[in-house]
């Protein structure tokens, strides 16, 4: 009796063993990414603002270690910054310009069919400013009630912060495309905020749409 019950474990096993193995395989790809980035900062005092337009483009390692859960991560160049509003004063133009190298790794979450899945991105970023840049015709004038942000370059480089968004992954006999919405909240900010400093809050949001190509290096 014992033999039989243990043959019959072990077949039991064997067949789930192999089932397993049949349903997935994991999946190991690397492309490349190209997008359009919106972006603004949440100032305290707040600055009147719209949306600064940049672009982001990058690779992307992306490793699926189970059925509908991977593990991806990208090295981008990124543009993010934000522009003014004078709502009095249309004429005058102001937008500061920050590009970033910037390191995400995201819980990876799919589903979906063979060709086309759904899935969502998931997790944390980190950031360094390389350079900045001011475009602007203010001269001396001072149309809003808070302008020291003008003549202030960023005090901290290092930014960092959380982000996601959904996608849809089309996969076709020569690799795999990518259409993602994202949104980046920075929890760090980008001027000191001690009770003697100008601003106590100076966070990055950034809205961004990606096109990823991926070519899987094996299943």
């Amino acid at each position: 009796m014992k033999r039989r019950f243990y043959g019959s474990m072990a077949g039991i096993l064997l067949t789930a063993t192999l089932f397993s193995q049949e349903t997935f395989k994991p999946e190991l790809a690397v492309g490349a990414s190209f997008g359009t980035t919106f972006s603004s900062v949440s100032f305290t005092p707040k600055v009147q603002q719209g949306m600064l337009m940049g672009y982001t483009a990058g690779v992307t390692a992306r490793y699926n270690t189970e059925k509908n859960v991977g593990l991806q991560a990208e090295l981008n160049y990124v543009q993010q910054g934000w522009k003014e509003q004078f709502d009095l004063n249309p004429e005058f133009t102001y937008s500061r310009t920050i590009n970033y190298l910037e390191l995400p790794v995201f819980t990876h979450i799919y589903f979906g069919g063979k060709n086309a899945k759904f899935y969502i991105n998931l997790g944390p970023k980190i950031g360094y400013a390389l350079n900045e840049k001011t475009e602007s015709n203010l001269g001396d004038a001072t149309p809003n009630t808070t302008n020291d942000q003008h003549d202030m370059p960023i005090d901290k480089k290092f930014d960092w912060g959380l982000c996601g968004g959904p996608g849809l992954e089309i996969r076709t006999g020569v690799g795999y495309f990518l259409l993602e919405g994202r949104y980046y909240y920075a929890l760090g900010d980008m001027y000191n905020s001690k009770k003697a400093d100008i601003f106590p809050k100076s966070s990055a949001q950034v809205l961004s749409v990606k096109l990823t190509y991926l070519l899987p290096l094996f299943k």
